[in-house]
């Protein structure tokens, strides 16, 4: 079980003597008049650390479960965790592994039962190794493959996988690794294994498809469902569903597109009586469908997105036994559960105090096991009873310790933004979060700074949810817009698809529009506004520092600086995704949305920080906007860390991205912070604007 930390104290001493004054947020007391951003805080960025122990992957194991569980402090390693029925819990991981997949790059589903144990797939070198017991994991595949997204196949003692071929005399003329279904044979308990030969990488059952996701095994076993798609698409533009028979040896028939249209369809299910389910969004938004071999038809229609975009394999939000659908749906980044009847398609939602949930299991006692989130406290693997909605949480692996008083809740808004190509107008969406510290107010007829955030993806979404980065900033007097941009997901198609063939344009617009909106109302400074992002959030953050004048800083994390250059070097999930983003390779086009080719207009201090080993968007990117920047003179900072990916996993590096980005800004708009920070070097840094 993970260490608990004593419940916080509404300011620490060392934190409020840091600005002079030990008075503020006593009883009673009056708040310390302090420039927005210098406030004391009690979230420290070791904190950060701390709250990135994440769960994923939660699988129901007969009466036990097990999950994922991320380790920062181990060098970001992630470990399995089994809680069995009693509440006790235990890493089953040794030292020397770590269990994530790298298919695809993003990966997803990386372990799964077995008779009397568990397979996982190992990062290091991505082979996938049987656990049992006590005994040390034994590889069972060779190198040179990648596994994801398995599946039981317990009458044949095997995992029917997806598998990413990267052995060299397989790869396909262009050089693309080749994405298969194929079935693995895992040792019986108690049978012999010989650790010394050769292990088989599986047999294909599935092939010819750019890529393939969700191998689904019926419940005869007779039957197995998947679905695939094409260059140029991604997974949520158009995709096909395929059935094909099994044969008594396993092997796959000629196959039936159940499927295969002009939309995307996704996470295929078998029901107990042979009915296939799926998602399908024809209405414009994701709702299930049933197939029953003839015909297929709509469930409970609702505009209400269920799923979401399939950036991680193995994504499963909804479970299907004794004739209901155990559902989580998404409309404008809130999640909601609920049970259809699948005879009806009547439609129930639980009352549940979350904004947030993970993927959805059903336990041996017929509970809803998922991770939720409320607005305002952490993280939580929970069981809820499905018929009253009662709920027992079952691990966390962080305590919500900053008291509530502190607590920044998001509030939703709506506002006006760019008008659509027909000049139609439209409206986006954001959640706002102002400063609050109880021991701190900003000067009189000052106004807090805003920092607008940009998520990723760019075919993501980012959800209320209680977040202690989030906290992070709040706490020390900075507001917070969390923008949902055009192109979104939970906002119906339409929406997402306002970013086809406009990245660079909308996002930014969307960006711009949520400043304007909120310093009409008298919540920003707009002399005080920067933006952050990362991956396509920083392609986001660079466009906006690069196409307007709205923004005083940035935070630019691992994002894209020149579109043409990440075409080229992409790995071959995204190869192609520039194509629906921006439009066919065309090198004029692509160079006038590239920031790095529009430094005119960049002037703003910005700060970069980078993983040495990304290989979605790597390194040249973050360096070559820096390097062009050094060279015209704008303020900037660069950090590169060893050792990290497509995101910072690290605590060391959690901790010092997140204190010098505040530093960065105390820089930049002139305010001291609390916390000491390490220094480290800025380029052309320039006096604070009065």
């Amino acid at each position: 079980m993970p260490t608990r930390r004593p419940a916080a104290r509404p300011l620490s001493l060392a934190l409020c003597a840091a600005v002079g004054t030990c008075t503020g947020g006593g009883a009673g007391a009056a708040p310390v008049v302090a420039p927005f951003g210098s406030w004391a805080s009690p979230v420290a960025a070791a904190d950060l650390a701390k709250a990135a122990i994440a769960m994923s992957d939660v699988r129901v194991d007969g009466d036990a479960l097990v999950w994922r569980e991320s380790r920062p402090a181990e060098g970001g390693r992630q470990v399995l965790v089994r809680r069995e029925a009693d509440g006790r819990t235990r890493v089953l991981t040794p030292e020397g592994f770590g269990v994530r997949t790298r298919v695809q790059e993003y990966g997803g589903s990386s372990h799964w039962a077995v008779p009397g144990g568990v397979v996982f797939a190992n990062f290091a070198d991505q082979r996938l190794y049987l656990q049992r017991g006590d005994a040390a994991p034994v590889a069972i595949t060779p190198t040179g493959y990648q596994y994801a997204d398995c599946v039981a196949d317990t009458a044949r003692g095997a995992l029917l996988c997806v598998r990413e071929d990267h052995t060299a005399a397989t790869k396909k003329v262009n050089g693309e690794e080749r994405n298969e279904i194929v079935r693995l044979t895992v040792p019986a308990p108690g049978a012999a294994h010989d650790a010394d030969a050769p292990a088989a990488a599986g047999e294909v059952l599935v092939t010819g498809h750019d890529f393939v996701a969700y191998p689904r095994l019926s419940p005869d076993g007779k039957r197995l469902a998947w679905m695939s798609w094409e260059h140029p698409q991604m997974p949520w533009e158009h995709t096909r569903l395929h059935v094909a028979p099994l044969r008594a040896d396993g092997r796959a028939g000629d196959p039936q597109v159940v499927f295969g249209g002009d939309r995307a369809v996704m996470e295929p299910q078998w029901g107990e009586d042979g009915t296939l389910y799926f998602l399908d969004e024809a209405s414009g938004w994701w709702n299930l469908h049933a197939w029953d071999g003839a015909a297929v038809r709509a469930v409970a229609p609702m505009p209400r997105e269920f799923g979401g975009a399939l950036w991680q394999l193995g994504m499963e939000t909804y479970a299907i036994r004794g004739g209901q659908a155990y559902v989580r749906t998404s409309l404008a980044a809130v999640d909601q559960l609920g049970v259809i009847d699948l005879a009806s398609g009547a439609y129930r939602a639980l009352d549940l105090p979350h904004v947030a949930f993970g993927d959805v299991r059903l336990d041996a006692r017929g509970r809803i096991v998922t991770l939720a989130t409320p607005a305002d406290d952490e993280t939580a693997l929970v069981a809820i009873d499905p018929a009253d909605g009662g709920l027992e949480v079952l691990h966390r692996t962080t305590e919500r310790t900053l008291d509530r008083a502190f607590v920044s809740v998001g509030e939703r808004i709506e506002f006006p933004t760019a008008p659509g190509p027909d000049g139609a107008p439209r409206t986006a969406h954001a959640t706002y979060y102002a400063p609050v510290n109880p021991g701190f107010r900003g000067p009189d007829g000052a106004r807090p700074p805003l920092l607008v955030l940009v998520h990723g993806g760019p075919t993501s979404v980012s959800k209320p949810t209680f977040s202690l980065q989030r906290q992070y900033w709040t706490t020390r007097g900075f507001a917070l817009v969390d923008v949902n941009y055009g192109g979104s997901t939970t906002f119906g198609r339409d929406y997402r698809k306002r970013l086809n063939g406009q990245w660079g344009v909308v996002d930014v617009q969307d960006a711009v529009a949520a400043v304007d909106f909120l310093v009409a109302q008298g919540k920003a400074d707009p002399a005080t506004v920067a933006i952050r992002g990362g991956s396509a959030g920083g392609f986001t953050t660079l466009a906006a520092l690069a196409f307007t004048d709205r923004f005083k800083a940035g935070a630019n994390y691992f994002g894209v600086s020149d579109i043409k250059a990440l075409a080229a070097t992409s790995h071959k999930f995204e190869r192609l995704y520039d194509v629906s983003l921006v439009g066919p390779p065309d090198e004029a086009l692509y160079r006038a949305r590239s920031p790095l080719f529009h430094l005119e207009g960049f002037t703003e201090p910005l700060i970069t920080f980078q993983g040495d080993e990304d290989r979605i968007v790597p390194p040249a990117q973050s360096r070559a906007i820096v390097e062009a920047l050094d060279a015209k003179g704008v303020m900037h900072a660069y950090l590169e860390f060893e050792g990290e990916q497509h995101g910072f996993r690290k605590a060391e590096n959690i901790v010092r991205a997140q204190e010098a980005e505040l530093l960065f800004y105390g820089k930049v708009f002139g305010f001291t912070p609390a916390d000491p920070v390490p220094p480290f070097e800025i380029r052309h840094a320039r006096a604070p604007a009065p």
